[in-house]
């Protein structure tokens, strides 16, 4: 991409600002944004700096459990690179709360983000190392786990991904996530 990943843009917006769009959309508040301090955090999110990114996924997400306010009862686990996650999917596992201390989705048989964790679940980041994030421990123990079934979420994680979720403006030739018209 040239720059960090989730700098990368699709029209005028990065991918973090379009994936805290769709989380404040969902009525998910506060959002919180676990980013280097080389990275522009949007307004509309609260900026918690993580200068060791070299330490993997785990050390963000720690940082960012640790962020979370006392009185939340859970938090959404979301990745900046995974820009077509919906507000529906967010509903869908909320509506899949206090059974298990994780509701998480699964696409094709496999469990993975975006996560919802209970409180009584935060402690499972302490659990994790590197850049596994949640998904082995996850797979390990699938009793923690209310699986929600969804399409696959793509990631971004090259340029070809950004271009294959994406359609081009025939005017402009911009690249804009498609639009879905009810």
């Amino acid at each position: 991409f040239g720059s960090p990943k989730p700098a990368a843009r699709i029209g005028s917006r990065t991918l973090v600002q379009i994936v805290v769009d769709i989380a404040t959309a969902a009525g998910l508040s506060p959002v919180i944004v676990v980013a280097p301090s080389t990275l522009e955090v949007p307004g509309n999110a609260e900026a918690v700096r993580n200068d060791a990114p070299e330490q993997g996924m785990s050390r963000s997400l720690r940082m960012g459990i640790a962020a979370v306010p006392p009185d939340a009862d859970a938090a959404v686990i979301l990745l900046a690179d995974q820009p077509t996650v919906d507000v529906d999917h967010l509903h869908a596992l909320d509506g899949w709360r206090g059974g298990t201390p994780v509701v998480a989705t699964r696409s094709d048989g496999v469990l993975g983000p975006p996560v919802l964790l209970e409180r009584k679940g935060f402690e499972l980041v302490e659990k994790v190392g590197g850049d596994a994030g949640l998904r082995g421990l996850l797979r390990a123990n699938s009793s923690l786990v209310t699986a929600v079934d969804h399409p696959t979420v793509p990631d971004v994680d090259t340029a070809a991904d950004l271009h294959r979720i994406t359609e081009e403006c025939p005017g402009c030739h911009a690249r804009y996530l498609p639009q879905k018209l009810d």
